[in-house]
């Protein structure tokens, strides 16, 4: 019984694979001047659907784009080389018919291969870029495709090149058999490789992205980015339908389904996909970003009484600490750094919305941004689980620190959370694994890492991501064990006492400043707001320079002995 559910999932796939390789015609551009969008029927003009980015001009359809255009609305024109053009035929299952099968191919499609690759130029930046073809047999994985890819790679880890990859795949070649299989490992490989040398990967998910290349080259990027409705998966929709007898949600394995389950970082509209490309790229270069997106340094001070001249009870603070209308992590983001984008998800189970990072730029230096985030709104706040991150969340965090390492990129912090997200399924997914791995990592990561509390900082929902070189807090953050009606619940059985309670934990950042906990208090204007946080961010913004220029210039032994002894000493 278990053999006949065997074979009938083969034959599925392979039905599936022959129903996808015929659905690579459409939806396609349609030939002659007007013709009908096989999505809405509307009559189109070919020409002007090339000239707008081959999307469909009445209903946005995405169109299946031909390799060279891909070029040429990609790179920097007359900038691109081919590498292996020509792929020598191979047959190896000796399957009957398929030489004919490729030749005739290659005449149709003027293409040697399901994938075209080589060298060009984005925004002036210089890249190793691989472009699949979903006319040539849906641009399924077999010898030729696994071979140009990997010597692609291979090449551009020697000229120490960034990789961009625009995946479209029926999955493996049926008629390669175990050869097709194969070339899953080996293009893994290259890119481990290539990835071990400290450079830059963008895979580029497009409509479809299934089997073998999803579950090798097409998810392993440094940065996933899809393109809008892309499918995306393992096995196709028909396969899981037909041998599970599962229905499937409406939107299942779509771009924005994987982008909510963690799998994808952005969702980049095609026509923005160059300047997107452009920035990444940019990002991990060597190079400082030009003069004009490098912001001045003002030396500012926080106008008006401060918080300090108020003297303050700690419960007074904690109530600061909590205001709705505190400033939020990403208010930070938008004051401190330029060129923001968010990565997201933790490629296991989600993207929680509660940790918000990405890359940045500092004053012309790169740097990876991880904020926990509560909401502006009520709705927000609930999307964001009032800021309390999920295991998905810390691993998300880590997923970017641990890419900040690979690149050399220093990472900024900041902590603003009640504490760890406590509900069922945060333990069924792990939520003190994923803490204690944060804890296990940051330890030893080689590279400088600041950490500011903004607002609370509850347990070890907030010590999960300041284990850092140094912590700061804003003069009204809070920093604790737990909160302080926890503390009078457990201690006195009696939350009431919650003011009682703050004054006793010394948990208000002047407290934490005189145990070494922290490094530096950085004031606040008497009400702190985000029309008011300008006055802040321009107190902090010398202070982070000083910091990032002052721990990079360390060894990597030294940073790591530093950070050692500062909670070793504890």
């Amino acid at each position: 019984m278990k053999l006949d559910n065997v074979f009938k999932k083969r034959k599925i796939e392979q039905e599936e694979l022959v129903s996808e390789q015929s659905a690579s015609e459409g939806p396609k551009i349609p030939a002659g001047l007007l013709k009908k969008c096989n999505h809405c029927k509307a009559a189109i003009i070919a020409e002007d659907v090339k000239r707008d980015y081959y999307i469909c001009p009445k209903c946005g359809e995405y169109f299946h784009i031909p390799s060279r255009a891909r070029l040429a609305i990609t790179l920097d024109e007359g900038t691109f080389e081919e590498w292996d053009p020509v792929m020598p035929p191979v047959n190896p299952m000796e399957y009957k018919g398929y030489p004919e099968k490729v030749a005739a191919l290659q005449e149709k499609t003027g293409l040697n291969e399901a994938v075209i690759t080589g060298k060009g130029s984005i925004d002036g930046q210089k890249t190793a870029i691989g472009i699949c073809d979903g006319r040539f047999l849906m641009a399924s994985m077999g010898y030729n495709v696994g071979e140009k890819i990997t010597k692609m790679v291979e090449r551009a880890t020697e000229e120490r090149l960034p990789v961009i990859i625009f995946c479209c795949s029926g999955g493996a070649r049926m008629q390669e058999g175990i050869v097709s299989l194969m070339q899953m490992a080996k293009t893994s490989a290259a890119l481990k490789r290539h990835s071990d040398a400290g450079l830059l990967y963008i895979s580029v998910l497009t409509d479809p992205t299934t089997g073998g290349v999803t579950a090798s080259f097409a998810m392993l990027g440094d940065i996933i980015l899809a393109e809008p409705k892309a499918l995306i998966g393992f096995a196709g929709p028909r396969v899981i339908e037909q041998t599970m007898k599962q229905k499937l949600p409406k939107g299942f394995q779509r771009s924005e389904f994987l982008l909510e389950h963690g799998f994808v970082d952005e969702i980049v509209e095609r026509s923005k996909m160059k300047e997107a490309l452009a920035a990444y790229l940019h990002m991990h270069s060597k190079e400082a970003r030009p003069e004009e997106n490098i912001r001045d340094i003002n030396e500012a001070s926080v106008q008006g009484k401060t918080c300090e001249e108020r003297k303050l009870s700690a419960w007074d603070r904690v109530l600061l600490s909590r205001q709705n209308d505190r400033p939020v992590g990403t208010d930070y983001i938008e004051l401190l750094f330029t060129d923001f984008r968010e990565l997201h998800g933790d490629r296991q189970f989600g993207d929680d919305g509660a940790i918000v990072g990405g890359v940045a730029m500092f004053h012309g230096r790169p740097v990876t941004v991880i904020v926990q985030e509560k909401g502006k709104t009520t709705k927000e706040n609930i999307a964001r689980g009032f800021g309390m991150p999920k295991p998905e969340g810390y691993r998300k965090a880590l997923r970017l620190m641990k890419q900040a390492e690979k690149f050399h990129r220093p990472v900024f912090c900041i902590v603003d959370t009640p504490g760890a997200f406590c509900g069922m399924e945060a333990e069924e997914r792990g939520q003190g694994e994923a803490i204690a791995r944060n804890l296990w990592e940051l330890s030893s990561l080689k590279t400088p890492v600041l950490t500011v509390v903004t607002g609370e900082g509850g347990s070890g929902g907030a010590l999960a991501m300041a284990v850092a070189d140094e912590v700061w807090m804003l003069e009204n953050a809070t920093y604790s064990i737990l909160s302080p009606e926890g503390f009078a619940s457990i201690l006195w059985k009696d939350a009431k006492k919650a003011d009682e309670a703050a004054k006793a934990m010394k948990l208000t950042a002047g407290d934490v400043l005189k145990r070494g906990v922290i490094e530096r208090v950085i004031p606040e204007p008497e009400e702190l707001t985000r029309e008011t946080l300008p006055e802040v961010t321009a107190h902090m913004e010398p202070e982070i320079e000083e910091f990032f220029q002052h721990y990079e210039n360390m060894s990597e032994t030294e940073l790591l002995n530093h950070r050692y002894s500062r909670f070793r000493e504890m």
